[in-house]
């Protein structure tokens, strides 16, 4: 079974978007869009509602350092 990821998991949300959302600049992104590929994922099982600008700032942090890495 995969692991259940809540919003503290930013590294492991960050390395799945990269994975899901191939050549998408995270720096580009909305942070409403980015709420919504984050809870959009499978293994996301936290409450929508408990997000915040600096846990959604984290996981965008998380998602361009792996899109860095693949660069």
């Amino acid at each position: 079974m995969a692991k259940e990821l809540s919003w503290e998991d930013a590294e492991d949300i960050g390395l799945l978007l990269v994975e899901k959302h191939p050549g998408v600049d995270p720096l580009s992104i909305r942070y409403t869009d980015l709420h919504r590929y984050v809870t959009e994922l499978p293994e996301f099982t936290d409450d929508p509602k408990k997000s915040s600008e600096g846990k959604l700032e984290a996981i965008q942090m998380a998602w361009h350092e792996e899109f860095q890495d693949q660069a």
